[in-house]
């Protein structure tokens, strides 16, 4: 073994290690970062790969970054206010039926923005609200636990709903249209299964009844909103803000749905986010009289970072041959067959991601894909199964994938502790099982659609 080769697996299984332990609780931008800087350095990846991988990264992170602008927004409206004394009403006093519409909270905040950004959105929303109903923390876990499941693996639908999943749709020169009419309908009911396993296993923890709200969550936040801005916010009853997020959400809806046009006549679609977040942004400044500025602060650019570093990781390891290696072991499975090939691919991803986390565990998986000559929708439904394996079959453990790491982090600031043996007694059951019928799900539908 070179030393060019030895220095670069230490450096990622360094940065890796770094990552999921998050020393201080250091952001897992800076050692992804520091990595990246070593390869660069070393001379593995050269200048001409760093404007390779700009090109590949470069409109899903900023079509990512554009849905985050407008999550951060749609908190400014007091949406997660809003939100969460809406989930307090329509569970009229249910623990279990609150448990389904945090599913469904979860789902469809992922699929308005991403899992990223649905982390962000439903993680506070859902500790306001079991807060003010004065839960046990044990009461409280189950709850959080499976939004942030759900919230995660509801990235894998439609493409555009994760970085990693953009990135890797560039690579295989796969446009979003097609993801989406050959994955939404398998992946949406793998995720109905995954929740309903979810719902049996956590079942005798949920409360059957809860108890009453100590205070309006929503009253309390537009009546200081109100007051500090001086009357500026027309929305000083129930009704007029309920008619205001309904606005929000709708043109929110519009914009992700205007994606999908684009792909499909080939604009890109980070022009089309891009300009969705300044119109929803001026909205804001005109309704609420907000300065656009303090978005530049509230906004987690180091995730534009954190994507580049670690794909100049990535690209050092094709660089030193290890795709040449996994081709070699992938090749003969792939011409056994689809079947076969979808269920070994899509497992390897998933104990890949797990293992390594999920953003170099799905490039690593697509690159390799890329270099076995195969036909295109052979290709595509592997790459597919690839993404169930990321996107579902990553939350084995809590450190598959950034979703999560963000999951964790923003529990910790809020002083809820979720141990491991917690996190295991659900995702143990419900993952591996939620993996496989996703899989056969897929393997079926692209036989029943696409190959008859």
């Amino acid at each position: 073994m070179t030393f060019e080769i030895g220095l670069t697996i230490f450096v990622f299984l360094m940065t890796i290690s770094i990552i999921f332990w998050r020393p201080g609780g250091l952001n897992e931008t800076w050692p992804a970062a520091f990595g990246a800087g070593v390869i660069l350095l070393t001379g593995t990846v050269s200048q001409g790969d760093v404007m390779d991988i700009i090109d590949k990264i470069g409109g899903a992170s900023i079509t990512i970054m554009a849905t985050i602008v407008m999550a951060v927004i749609l908190e400014s409206f007091g949406f997660f206010h809003w939100a969460a004394a809406r989930l307090a009403v329509l569970s009229k006093g249910s623990g279990y039926r609150l448990y389904w519409y945090i599913q469904l909270l979860c789902f469809l905040m992922t699929l308005l923005f991403n899992n990223d950004g649905s982390i962000l959105i439903t993680t506070p929303i859902l500790i306001l609200l079991l807060r003010n109903l004065r839960l046990k923390p044990h009461q409280m876990i189950p709850y959080l636990l499976s939004g942030a499941l759900i919230a995660t693996a509801s990235s894998a639908p439609i493409g555009v709903s994760n970085i990693v999943n953009l990135i890797a749709l560039e690579i295989i020169h796969m446009t979003l249209y097609m993801h989406t009419a050959m994955m939404f309908v398998p992946a949406t009911i793998g995720l109905l299964f995954m929740s309903y396993i979810m719902f049996i296993v956590i079942k005798k923890k949920l409360p059957k009844k809860l108890p009453d709200t100590a205070y309006d969550i929503e009253e309390l936040f537009f009546t200081k909103q109100y007051h500090s801005l001086k009357g500026t916010i027309s929305v000083d009853t129930k009704k007029k803000r309920t008619k205001l997020m309904l606005k929000v959400l709708l043109f929110v809806f519009i914009i992700r749905c205007l994606l999908f046009v684009a792909s499909y006549f080939a604009i890109p679609i980070a022009l089309v986010a891009v300009l969705g977040s300044v119109v929803l942004l001026v909205w804001r400044w005109y309704q609420l009289g907000t300065n656009p500025i303090d978005i530049l602060k509230k906004t987690p650019w180091h995730i534009l970072i954190f994507a580049f570093s670690m794909y100049v990781l990535i690209y050092g390891l094709h660089n030193i041959g290890l795709t040449e290696i996994l081709v070699q072991f992938c090749e003969p499975i792939v011409n056994q067959g689809l079947f076969q090939a979808s269920f070994i691919m899509g497992g390897l991803v998933s104990i890949l991601s797990n293992i390594f986390n999920n953003h170099p565990a799905l490039m690593i998986g697509t690159i390799t894909l890329t270099e076995m000559g195969l036909d295109p929708i052979t290709l595509k439904t592997i790459y597919l199964a690839n993404i169930i394996g990321s996107d579902i079959g990553s939350l084995l453990l809590p450190i598959g994938t950034l979703a999560s790491l963000i999951w964790m982090h923003i529990l910790k600031q809020n002083k809820i502790k979720v141990k491991w043996k917690e996190y295991l007694s659900v995702s143990m059951i419900v993952i591996p099982i939620t993996t496989v019928f996703t899989l056969f799900l897929l393997f079926y539908w692209v036989q029943l659609v696409f190959l008859k």
